[in-house]
């Protein structure tokens, strides 16, 4: 196929090198410029927003209205694209975006992934995938060499961006549950490793707890996913909350309070560190 990639972080690298490597063209633009083995690089968006289908991987909804709304790009697309949103975006953007595309002649789907930089490279994210069956049937060999599985949300593409919102908080959740684990084990004298062993070998045995309970462990916190991303992603589930459960105002206890640790780790000094951080600086705090 002939396939447009607009976002080569660390994340859309690994995805862009993996479709080039399954026999894809791929085609592709980055703001901050940049190579990726295999693929085509190209001088502006508009040029990488042709073929069958563009993979965009920016970071929020800002840098996508930014380089594809008010560039003109998307009014400007063959009416032949299937463009595929694979970054966490705010549920009324990824609505906007429907709505913009249908107005523009260019297909959409909704298409978020789980997954660290390791599971790109590895071509098996998890793709939360929204909107009209027939895109996903066509670009099945664009998931074929960047998935380990797709999980169809439905017509409605917005679905998938709650879903994926509603992971990402759960992920901080299980962090901030580990950090304060830590906080009542290591204070006896049980080292973390050890606790971490019990927990994965008992009841958590979960990848989001192997994975987050390896870095908290090693205290090793470069980041995959940085915490300032991961406090974009837990407004946006404020936000979500707001719209889904007008009772609450968007206030969850839970959300509330991850939300305020993650901004005080930011605060701290850690916006370029992963996300996982915020155990660190949670045990930091409770030991004074």
């Amino acid at each position: 196929m002939d396939i447009g990639f607009i976002g080569l972080g660390a994340m859309g690298s690994a995805m862009a090198r993996n479709l080039a490597a399954a026999g894809h063209r791929v085609r592709a633009w980055n703001r901050s410029g940049g190579a990726v083995e295999g693929v085509e690089m190209v001088a502006t968006p508009a040029e990488a927003f042709t073929g069958d289908a563009v993979l965009t991987m920016l970071s929020e909804d800002g840098a996508i209205r930014q380089v594809l709304l008010d560039s003109g790009v998307l009014d400007a697309a063959p009416k032949s694209v299937i463009h595929l949103v694979c970054s966490t975006i705010s549920v009324a953007f990824a609505r906007e975006l429907v709505e913009r595309h249908a107005a523009a002649g260019v297909g959409y789907l909704s298409a978020p992934v789980l997954g660290r930089p390791d599971v790109a490279a590895a071509g098996q994210l998890n793709v939360i995938l929204g909107g009209p069956a027939e895109h996903g049937a066509r670009l099945e060999p664009v998931f074929a060499a960047i998935a380990g599985k797709v999980w169809d949300m439905g017509e409605d593409a917005t679905v998938a961006n709650a879903a994926k919102i509603a992971c990402n908080m759960m992920i901080t959740m299980a962090i901030e549950g580990m950090a304060e684990a830590v906080v009542l084990t290591e204070g006896k004298g049980l080292p973390r490793e050890k606790f971490f062993e019990l927990i994965l070998g008992t009841l958590f045995g979960s990848r989001v707890y192997q994975n987050y309970s390896g870095i908290i462990s090693a205290r090793e916190y470069e980041p995959g996913f940085k915490a300032v991303l991961g406090l974009k992603d837990l407004r946006l589930a404020r936000e979500l909350a707001a719209e889904t459960a007008p009772g609450t105002q968007g206030s969850l206890p839970m959300l509330d309070a991850v939300h305020a640790r993650m901004g005080e780790a930011i605060a701290a000094g850690h916006a370029d560190r992963d996300w996982a951080v915020m155990a660190e600086h949670t045990i930091d705090t409770a030991r004074g």
